[in-house]
């Protein structure tokens, strides 16, 4: 199943799920660590170039999944989650969006500051279309560390949210977003 279903979730949202918290989380290691490496490390610049270039794929695949989960309907929640359950994981997801779109924006605000554009794994590059204003490393560089703590946060809340619908509440929340139903 390709497509998303009353009953679950198909292949390209699972994929595209999954893909994302790898990257998301792969990310943040990344950013952790370049913090840190000194003008002579070996990973002063090729840390930076990976971390840029994956964000803006992650930036795409972001994308392309709000489109995707727009065209494609969103499946039932299962049978006996209570309104509040629902009304939080409508909220937490949403709080998910939009601190990944603040964390990515603010990435490419911080790299672009200075004009130049961003090489992407020399496939393609992404132009800079916003420069010039004031302070708007600085800022964005704030905006994008807190962005970051917050979104691992709220990433680990999903998680044991997922976690405890799967094991205590028995509810396959968890099931659904690793196998499609038919």
């Amino acid at each position: 199943m390709i497509r998303n279903n009353a009953q679950g979730y198909g292949w390209v949202t699972i994929a595209l799920h999954w893909l994302s918290a790898l990257a998301v989380f792969g990310l943040f290691g990344l950013g952790l660590y370049m913090v840190d490496l000194s003008y002579y490390d070996p990973w002063y610049r090729q840390g930076p170039y990976i971390h840029k270039s994956l964000g803006l794929l992650l930036l795409g695949a972001t994308v392309l999944r709000l489109v995707w989960r727009f065209a494609n309907p969103t499946p039932k929640a299962p049978q006996g989650q209570g309104r509040m359950t629902r009304v939080a994981a409508k909220a937490g997801h949403g709080a998910i969006y939009l601190l990944l779109i603040t964390l990515l924006v603010s990435g490419y605000l911080i790299s672009t500051a200075d004009g130049r554009a961003i090489d992407v794994f020399d496939w393609f590059s992404v132009p800079a279309l916003i420069t010039g204003l004031s302070q708007q490393e600085e800022i964005a560089g704030t905006l994008h560390e807190y962005a970051a703590w917050s979104l691992m946060i709220l990433a680990l809340g999903h998680g044991l949210a997922a976690l405890k619908h799967q094991l205590i509440d028995r509810d396959n929340t968890l099931g659904r977003m690793i196998t499609p139903s038919n």
